[in-house]
């Protein structure tokens, strides 16, 4: 179309991606629309606007590795306490990332502690906040392989920046001391730059089953629980409740058979 080679060009050289691949289009929009000349404008950059931010949104999610989908509106809790309910309303308007506060989700398997874990870090993402999910196994397996490759400073670095680490379940293995004092020194450089949301089947008062250190354990503690949200969810497994229902479903359709 005459007159939007230009315009395409510069759309390109700008990294205009909604304006360089749509503006024919638009054009052809804005006349049958009669758009005047600074409400097209408008409409377009809105819609370039929108396009980065979508974009920015896909690619944060993408880096952010989770192990699945959940967002708030898709998170159970009919199985949870009123207390825990709460606690998830709360956490979801992502006030804890503003004030850079922690998160430690405690309870036994299949709660959910991991599901509301996600569900924080999606919400994050679509807030176009940079996050990082990790297991904690994965997460001594990454500082090994980093201590052994002496890149350890840029990894200290890669973990400082995020605006939310999310470390999945403490408490399923127990590593070195000199790697408990790396991960150590990992928490603490995030206290009051970054949060964390840390899910753990224990207490505080167990996780020197973890470090295998008294002095470091309590450190650990002391910065990680500094005016941390601390949510126990020790309950019924929603996993559980949910294999008792598919059960009976099961049999009711096998009766009616």
């Amino acid at each position: 179309m005459r007159g939007t080679d230009s315009i395409r060009e510069s759309a390109r050289a700008l990294r205009c991606t909604y304006i360089r691949d749509n503006i024919d289009a638009f054009v052809e929009e804005a006349a049958l629309e009669e758009y005047g000349v600074a409400e097209a404008i408008d409409v377009l950059f809105s819609r370039e606007l929108e396009t980065r931010r979508a974009n920015t949104i896909r690619r944060n999610t993408m880096a952010a590795r989770f192990p699945y989908r959940m967002d708030f509106g898709s998170f159970e809790t009919s199985h949870l306490s009123p207390e825990v309910r709460r606690e998830a309303r709360r956490l979801s308007t992502l006030q804890f990332v503003a004030d850079k506060a922690n998160v430690v989700l405690v309870g036994n398997p299949g709660v959910g502690k991991t599901a509301l874990a996600v569900a924080c870090g999606h919400a994050a993402c679509a807030e176009g906040m940079r996050v990082s999910f990790v297991s904690v196994p994965n997460l001594v397996t990454e500082v090994r392989e980093a201590m052994s490759l002496n890149e350890l400073t840029r990894y200290r670095r890669n973990f400082e920046r995020y605006d939310l680490v999310i470390l999945d379940d403490l408490g399923y293995c127990s590593f070195s001391k000199e790697c408990g004092e790396v991960l150590s020194d990992l928490l603490s450089n995030r206290n009051q730059k970054g949060s964390m949301v840390i899910t753990t089947n224990l207490t505080f008062d167990r996780w020197n089953e973890v470090f295998k250190d008294e002095v470091l354990t309590g450190a650990i503690v002391d910065r990680v629980g500094h005016k941390a949200h601390v949510v126990d969810m020790t309950g019924e497994s929603y996993r559980v409740i949910e294999t008792e229902r598919w059960l009976k479903e099961s049999w009711k359709e096998d009766s009616a058979v």
